[in-house]
């Protein structure tokens, strides 16, 4: 079969035939989606990276082994050994991709545990681009900050496929959102997604716009960095801030007020079995569409890589196998 091979911490990746896998489920890739772990795992940013890898974490395609799902369409849930705690992860847990192989391939190998049915409302690029972005979202917004449809939701640096997946959530769950990036053209096309507003947070009088609207009960992130202190300005009193990166960076607050505030900071990532099976149904049931960006084939990898890190999507980014 043919792959998208990684050889060597940040160099190109090439397209190579290699062994068909072996297993008891054997899935047809018809299409895979890029995460930016992928990035910082060619980036060789990343804990424990096995060379040569096959990267991906997020796929779409047909069971071609016997048994009970062959035929079915399906989407992977990328979790390995969450564990029995809905708190947190066990010590074991994996993500599909590294060290496992991931989906930039043409098959994968999986457990039947890990295969759930597409949705039927979705395209495979669409379907591609839901489970680890779909997952994280779901977790920070519903588990983690506990949103609900009397909460004004922020979501920072919209146009990422975790952020934006979130504010499709949180806009479907009836939340008033509101949205941050540092592309004007990017609120914009979150405002068109039924976002109310939005905010440069390039500009000097973001954090004074966004006092303007009353500040928000629930605040999505994934930067991080000296920023994240606004986010701390704009929080309502008992406001909920849910990170699940860290891209810009240690964080930097004021702890006088996110005590007086009484201001809970959580932290998150990806999600258990249970938040999957939860995200899949909350999906199907409002037809929820993910956004994709751009679609590249297989032997375009590096292209839709070099994109990805230059922060241009607004969306998945998502291969064609």
């Amino acid at each position: 079969m043919r792959a998208l091979i990684l050889k060597e911490k940040s160099k190109p990746l090439t397209v190579e035939e290699v062994k068909n896998p072996a297993g008891e489920i054997i899935v047809q890739l018809s299409h895979a989606a890029l995460n930016h772990r992928d990035v910082w795992i060619q980036k060789g940013m990343y804990a424990a990276i096995e060379y040569p890898a096959i990267l991906g974490s997020d796929g779409v395609g047909k069971v071609i082994s016997d048994g009970d799902w062959k035929a079915k369409e399906i989407i992977i849930n990328p979790n390995i050994n969450w564990g029995d705690s809905q708190q947190f992860q066990s010590k074991t847990y994996q993500v599909l991709g590294m060290p496992s192989q991931g989906t930039f391939a043409e098959q994968i190998s999986l457990n039947v545990d890990r295969l759930v049915e597409k949705p039927d409302h979705l395209s495979n690029e669409e379907a591609a681009a839901l489970p680890l972005s779909g997952l994280t979202a779901y977790r920070a917004l519903f588990k983690r900050a506990n949103a609900s449809s009397n909460d004004k939701v922020l979501i920072n640096g919209v146009g990422g496929g975790v952020a934006l997946i979130a504010c499709q959530f949180a806009i479907a769950a009836g939340c008033k959102v509101y949205v941050t990036s540092s592309k004007h053209e990017k609120i914009d096309a979150a405002v068109a997604l039924g976002a109310k507003a939005g905010f440069n947070y390039k500009e000097d009088d973001w954090v004074t716009k966004a006092k303007a609207v009353g500040g928000f009960d629930v605040i999505i992130d994934s930067a991080g960095g000296e920023g994240f202190k606004n986010l701390v300005k704009v929080s309502k009193s008992g406001a909920r801030i849910a990170f699940y990166g860290g891209t810009h960076g240690n964080i930097s607050i004021n702890p006088q007020v996110v005590f007086w505030k009484q201001i809970s900071i959580l932290g998150s990532t990806m999600g258990s079995d249970v938040d999957f099976n939860e995200m899949v149904n909350f999906v199907n049931h409002h037809k929820i569409k993910p956004v994709v960006d751009s679609v590249y084939k297989l032997a375009d990898g590096q292209a839709a890589f070099d994109k990805m890190a230059a922060g241009k999507q607004f969306g998945k980014i998502v291969l064609e196998i």
